[in-house]
């Protein structure tokens, strides 16, 4: 039995007055996941816990049925994973952000959502910056605004993240959140670095240009998320399956392969917008040939939430669907198929909120309910009811017959 678990990244969202009081889901031409729908179960998921808004990388943990609580660490070191970087023992990486700052002010937190050519130009330029007081320091571009920093060397994760996460807040210098040595060492040495990195970023010419423009400069790395590699038993260990993913991002690659999932990449896979839709989706069905199960991110749903333009939101919902349409080709009819969320993004905060997702289950011996459109209000009828994140891999396993008994 095959299992393809689609991520629609940041899909749940609240109605909008652009929309007539519609989600961007409920607003959407989506015939062809309404059929999914309409042909098996839905339900509503809490990717955490009722109310309690997730990130990408607590989200992506629960729903692949890791306890946030006990395994994760902090961001740094899945997005670390995810862009290739091997984490040695005692290393601390954190997600950064290229970011406009204006005096003490952060003004953008995505730069104007550089380009990704732009930005890694920006980050070659910081790359150059290898050790500061005996530390050993790897910067590496991601996508788009995104990069990743790891610090080599006595060093500790328990400083405190330099982005605020909302514009027109007060940058906040990394302090130490303990009294020993190696945590004033940290905070001291993230300091000395954001210093160098904004004066390198202020006299490039990127940003000469940009200015010249009239677009936001980026000026000052902002880093969060500090954290040690954590340990995970891998998908194979618990429920035997050989699993793959597929995305754009670094730290979706990297949250999965810290559950032993392999990195398939698909050709025009950017983690943005102006992904390959195609490529992926039929790179997903390819994958399904040699893998039990795959794991295909879709990342531009998110993104258009977190630039507060829900009808950009419905419109690249309708190019997924249409898509998916072109590229449905399973390698069996014992195939299980799960749409879903890691959270909902509000496209009228453009922040992560607390609000349920919506769960389509298809395929191959999957009861069917009186669902007919996938959507946030429809689902909260459907047969699989309102679950928690880390409910998802059990069911899907169990409909795959992978799941052992309880008790005699």
């Amino acid at each position: 039995m095959k299992t393809l678990i689609i991520l629609l990244d940041g899909v749940g969202d609240r109605p909008s007055k652009a929309l007539h009081g519609l989600t961007p889901l409920q607003a959407a031409r989506i015939p062809f996941l309404n059929g999914l729908a309409a042909a098996g179960m839905t339900g509503l998921m809490d990717p955490f816990s009722p109310g309690i808004p997730v990130g990408s990388d607590t989200g992506h943990l629960a729903i692949l049925g890791y306890d946030p609580l006990k395994y994760y660490t902090g961001r740094g070191p899945f997005e670390a994973l995810g862009a290739g970087i091997m984490l040695r023992a005692g290393d601390v990486a954190f997600r950064c952000n290229l970011a406009t700052v204006s005096g003490d002010t952060v003004v953008d937190r995505r730069a104007g959502r550089i380009s990704s050519e732009e930005a890694a130009e920006l980050i070659e330029s910081l790359a150059e910056v290898r050790e500061v007081d005996g530390v050993e320091v790897i910067l590496r571009h991601t996508v788009e605004h995104r990069c990743v920093l790891v610090l080599r060397g006595d060093v500790s994760d328990k400083v405190s993240d330099a982005d605020p996460h909302k514009e027109g807040a007060r940058l906040l210098w990394p302090q130490p959140t303990s009294d020993d040595a190696a945590s004033l060492r940290t905070a001291e040495v993230l300091k000395k670095l954001m210093t160098r990195y904004r004066e390198i970023l202020e006299k490039h010419p990127i940003n000469a240009r940009r200015r010249e423009l009239g677009k936001p400069q980026a000026n000052m790395i902002l880093p969060r998320g500090a954290g040690k590699m954590p340990s995970l038993p891998s998908l194979a260990e618990r429920y035997g399956v050989r699993a793959a993913v597929i995305a754009g991002g670094a730290l979706y690659k990297g949250v999965c392969g810290s559950a032993g999932m392999e990195v398939v990449e698909a050709e025009g896979a950017t983690g943005t917008l102006n992904t390959n839709l195609d490529s992926k989706i039929s790179k997903a069905f390819q994958t399904l040939k040699t893998y039990d199960l795959v794991f295909l991110h879709i990342k531009g749903t998110d993104t258009a939430a977190h630039d507060k333009d829900p009808l950009r939101k419905a419109t690249f919902l309708e190019s997924i669907d249409s898509a998916l349409a072109r590229n449905y080709n399973p390698p069996s009819e014992e195939l299980v198929i799960c749409v879903t969320g890691d959270h909902t993004t509000s496209s009228i905060t453009g922040e992560h909120r607390g609000d349920p997702v919506p769960v389509l289950i298809y395929g191959y011996g999957v009861r069917r309910d009186a669902s007919q459109r996938f959507n946030e209000v429809d689902a909260a009828v459907g047969a699989i009811g309102r679950i928690r994140g880390m409910d998802l891999m059990n069911i899907l396993m169990d409909l795959a017959n992978r799941t052992q008994k309880y008790g005699e």
